[in-house]
């Protein structure tokens, strides 16, 4: 059996192969992933950005680190370097010789395969008086040339080499190691495994641990584990949480204290501007000795938080550090939010102590919203808008605007707009109008039901309800311009001329009165002839859109409903009159009940092929939502303070707003583009009833945008569980025919055998 040989690359040929390999399996992987985005697609999106946010904060920030940011110009530079020398080493494999080629004698004595004998010894005399080293040629050469006459003239080489390749017969197997020889020489041994234990003793162990610690001491969300106990631990201990006690609670987390985090930051200066802050500030409970309220890193990021939100200017030192703490408030308190609800569900499930309260998650909701637009909790919304300042309020509050939201703002027409807000210019009037369009407006639909039940309109005690909420983003330009067209508001003038219409109509409406009061009459008397027809009402079904109905109308509307209940009853009368004369016979009767019962069993059979549909439906929304991952990128937020680019989120949830309590979990939307629908789960109650509740919408960005939908809940007595069924009964009689249905096959198969037999 042949040996086996290993042998290191000496010549360094096959080393080329390993190293061209090696560096492009990093270079390929690392452009995809590192080679920089498209800085034109960029500078494209902040353009179109320009006319609305153009004065965010977050806008000019992005603006400033565009232009001063050399990260992209060394990315690409090493990603090119990394090429050149991927596609120099492929240059220099592609000029390596082959050294392993397949021996051919043919190619050796430069002759055709298939020569003739005597041509193979012609060639072989005359490159033998050529190579001879007695004649003065190259000994290697003529060695080659006679083992290829040797293996195209004698038998056995002949063989050897048809058989194996080799004129020699079977030679021992290499196995060559793609590292150059000097790796291995003992001269190089120490440097070598110098490297080795540098590269797999330090640097691996350094940077395993160095991730370890760090995924440790962080959540899934990149919160401090800290953190998240120490909201745990005071929302605990304090459920109902009012606005001052939560600023104080988020600024106290691990994230501010530059023991736990080396973005934060202790200045010396802080010593005396950070006084200065709470001199201006006024009562921030600076005297509270509660750990860890009273330490420095605390009270630093609560001071920076209240004077973001009363839109204080602070020094350039202090600015970056209160732009620190406000890009972080956000996702801790996002992570309040979760701790609130895991402790909710913990009390329901366990008790023993009490939930937080409703009033504590809805103000870390608040809170959000305050933080990005850097207002406080009292101010108005409109100030989010550009241009706008406290004193400019009281044009718009006045008796004849009377304008105290986004919402009152958006549906003035545009002539009452422009003379409200008159202080602004014509640039600025416009720029506000842009950016007051791109405000979300949200339409919100729900659905009640109980999934994967035999009816599933049918609310038991104890059932699984499931709320479909459909909601649907719109611009606000784009809803208003149509409630404008519809319900316009007036101005002065407007009104003055529409209470003068109003006198002439009151006068009008004498003479309907008049006119209802006969109808009124004659439709009395005609009640009198109907000894058992009732009239019902048509008005009670009809509703208006602001909730009046004019007392004419309803006259009207009931002389018209007992006409046509004087006709009906006039026409069963005939038809009943025409029954009695002309009798149906049994057979026309029993046809019209099995027609009756066939539509009865269509509409069945349709109702549940419909429900079927729609649970079919359903599981399949829930398969794809598993499925797909869709962006969180959804619509920039307008924000002037906030130092971040930040989307649109939401949050949706249900609660009883009279015992203060969560009914399901608050559910983060984040990819509300242009329309989504989301399922809220939640145990309806044990006890049967009419119950109400609220579907509520926050928005985490927006103040005064939030809505709040009415859900009412009658939950019906759970069926009781059957304990005898007819189908499960089975009458003696079918036992006893089976029985003997059972010794006559038994018979019959005794039978058979005895003729078998």
């Amino acid at each position: 059996m042949a040996g086996q040989q290993f042998q290191y690359d000496d010549s360094g040929n096959t080393f080329f192969y390993f190293l061209t390999s090696f560096v492009g399996l990093i270079v390929i992987p690392a452009t995809y992933y590192l080679w920089p985005r498209d800085q034109n697609a960029e500078q494209l999106r902040l353009k179109s950005l320009r006319r609305v946010h153009g004065r965010c904060l977050w806008y000019r920030l992005r603006l400033m680190k565009s232009q001063q940011s050399f990260v992209p110009t060394l990315k690409k530079a090493a990603l090119l370097f990394g090429w050149a020398v991927f596609l120099l080493l492929a240059y220099k494999v592609s000029k390596l010789d082959r050294e392993y080629q397949e021996y051919n004698p043919y190619e050796v004595l430069n002759l055709d395969p298939g020569a003739s004998l005597s041509e193979i010894k012609k060639q072989y005399r005359v490159l033998s008086l050529k190579y001879h080293p007695d004649k003065g040629g190259n000994e290697a050469t003529f060695m080659r040339i006679a083992k290829a006459y040797a293996a195209l003239t004698n038998e056995q080489s002949r063989q050897n080499w048809e058989i194996y390749g080799n004129p020699d017969g079977p030679g021992a197997t290499s196995f060559g190691i793609a590292l150059p020889a000097w790796i291995v020489d003992q001269k190089n041994s120490m440097l070598v495994l110098l490297v080795y234990g540098l590269a797999f003793m330090v640097i691996l162990p350094v940077v395993v641990g160095t991730w370890w610690y760090r995924s440790i001491r962080y959540s899934g969300d990149q919160i401090l584990i800290n953190t998240t106990q120490l909201f745990m631990h005071f929302m605990y201990k304090t459920p109902n949480m009012n606005m001052k006690r939560l600023a104080m609670v988020l600024t106290a987390a691990f994230e501010f204290d530059p023991r736990s985090n080396k973005d934060a930051t202790i200045r010396p200066t802080d010593n005396i501007e950070v006084p200065q802050l709470i001199r201006e500030l006024g009562n921030i409970n600076v005297k509270k000795k509660e750990p860890p309220f009273c330490y420095p890193y605390s009270l630093k990021a609560r001071v920076l938080v209240l004077a973001h939100l009363a839109r204080m200017e602070v020094s350039e030192e202090l600015e970056e550090d209160q732009r620190f703490v406000v890009r972080k408030s956000p996702a801790l308190l996002q992570e309040m939010i979760n701790v609130g609800c895991q402790l909710t569900m913990m009390a329901n499930s366990r008790g023993g102590f009490h939930a937080p309260r409703l009033v504590t998650i809805e103000n870390c909701m608040k809170l959000t919203q305050m933080i990005v637009q850097g207002l406080q909790e009292s101010k108005s919304p409109l100030l989010q808008l550009p241009h706008f300042e406290e004193e400019h309020l009281r044009y718009c509050i006045s008796k004849k605007y009377k304008v105290r939201s986004l919402q009152d703002l958006v549906s003035l027409k545009d002539s009452d707009r422009r003379s409200m807000l008159r202080f602004l210019g014509e640039e600025k009037y416009d720029e506000v109008l842009s950016v007051l369009g791109s405000f979300p407006h949200i339409t919100m639909d729900t659905k009640l039901q109980v999934l994967d039940d035999e009816d599933s309109n049918n609310i038991t005690a104890g059932s699984i309800v499931t709320v479909t909420v459909t909601l649907t983003r719109k611009r606000m330009a784009e809803v208003f311009e149509k409630e404008q067209d519809s319900t316009p508001c007036l101005t002065e003038e407007a009104a003055t001329t529409e209470e003068a219409q109003g006198d002439s109509s009151k006068t009008k409406t004498k003479v309907w009165q008049n006119k209802s009061k006969g109808a009124k009459k004659t439709a009395k008397s005609k009640k009198k002839k109907l000894t058992k027809k009732k009239a019902t009402p048509a008005p009670a079904k009809t509703k208006q859109a602001n909730g009046n109905v004019a007392g004419n109308e309803v006259v009207v509307a009931a002389a018209a409903a007992v006409k046509e209940d004087e006709d009906e009853v006039s026409d069963k009368g005939s038809e009943s009159d025409e029954g009695e004369a002309n009798k149906d016979s049994p057979s026309e009767r029993d046809e019209d009940s099995d027609k009756q019962s066939d539509t009865e069993v269509d509409e069945i059979a349709g109702d549940d092929e419909e429900e079927w549909e729609a649970l079919q439906q359903s599981i399949q929304r829930r398969e794809r939502a598993l499925l797909e991952t869709k962006s969180k990128v959804t619509h920039p937020v307008y924000s002037l303070y906030f130092p971040e680019e930040k989307q649109e989120w939401w949050w949706l949830y249900i609660a009883d707003r009279r015992d203060q309590t969560l009914v399901s979990m608050p559910y983060h939307v984040c990819t509300l583009k242009d329309t989504e629908e989301v399922e809220l789960k939640f145990p309806a109650p044990s006890k049967t009833g009419n119950y109400q509740y609220s579907v509520i919408l926050r928005s985490d960005s927006y103040l005064g945008l939030d809505q709040i939908k009415p859900l009412k809940l009658e939950v019906h007595e759970a069926k009781a569980m059957l304990d005898n069924h007819p189908q499960w009964d089975i009458p003696d009689t079918e036992e006893e025919d089976e029985e003997q249905e059972d010794s006559d096959g038994i018979e019959e198969s005794e039978d058979d055998d005895e003729d078998n037999d």
